[in-house]
């Protein structure tokens, strides 16, 4: 029987574990896990006496980002159709009555970084690397450029956007994409301790300041899966990228 792909783990008063749990390909987005996650959500929006989520990945990753191997298969219109639904996806944390909390160790590239900018609070090991690789190659995040642009703005955003370099935590940590770093050892506790003082405040105060920052940014939306899905379609340099790109991280996972 295949495992569970996401874990919900109460964790403590008011606070509830989700673990991604496809560590065998560092947390890769497919169509399997993304399936998951819709249904974790579900479950979580509604769980009345849950105040703070905290969102991790099992092993040596957050999340290495949309799986490469799925992603060679994919028809431009499947690709567009994908990174809408991971949009939407995104989308859902954002009305989610709790706070969330990305807990990352490892790293977080493309959409695994873009699934940390889409809770409301980042912590990371003082190991995690960040960043945001498509341009290198050839095509341009599939969803969430609005939102990580909200948090790490101006010219830093764009240097990540444009440069598709990874940066260690620290750098994250300078240009407020994430929000604490701390030791690797110290990781979890430091996370369960956060979330548990934001636990003490009042569910409804909570939810009602969330609802009020999504309203606020609900207007600054791009069309990120349409130009991904096009860029797909009509680029065969795009697709050899990715095929190389996935010989790689092959190597990489050992």
């Amino acid at each position: 029987m295949a495992p569970d792909l996401v874990l919900l783990q109460p964790a403590a008063d008011g606070v509830l574990r989700l673990t991604l749990n496809r560590p065998q390909a560092l947390n890769a987005l497919n169509r399997e896990l993304t399936a998951a996650l819709e249904q974790a959500l579900d479950r979580v929006a509604a769980m009345d006496d849950v105040r703070v989520l905290l969102v991790g990945g099992q092993g040596r990753a957050f999340c290495a980002g949309n799986d490469i191997k799925e992603m060679e298969t994919l028809s431009g219109d499947d690709a567009q159709a994908l990174a809408t639904r991971h949009a939407a996806l995104m989308d859902r944390f954002a009305r989610l009555p709790q706070v969330t909390l990305a807990v990352i160790d490892g790293h977080a590239l493309g959409g695994g970084l873009m699934l940390a900018v889409a809770q409301d609070l980042r912590i990371a090991s003082d190991r995690a690397r960040l960043g945001l690789p498509e341009v290198t190659l050839g095509f341009n995040p599939g969803y969430g450029i609005a939102r990580f642009l909200d948090i790490a703005g101006g010219g830093p955003g764009r240097d990540l956007l444009l440069s598709g370099r990874t940066i260690h935590a620290s750098e994250a940590l300078r240009i407020g994409l994430i929000n604490r770093v701390v030791a690797p050892p110290t990781l979890e506790a430091s996370a369960l301790k956060w979330a548990s003082e934001i636990a003490a405040s009042p569910r409804e105060g909570l939810a009602a300041t969330k609802e009020i920052v999504a309203t606020i940014r609900a207007s600054t939306k791009g069309r990120e899966p349409e130009a991904y899905g096009a860029a797909l379609r009509t680029s065969e340099a795009a697709r050899a990228r990715i095929k190389a790109f996935s010989a790689k991280r092959r190597e990489w996972a050992g």
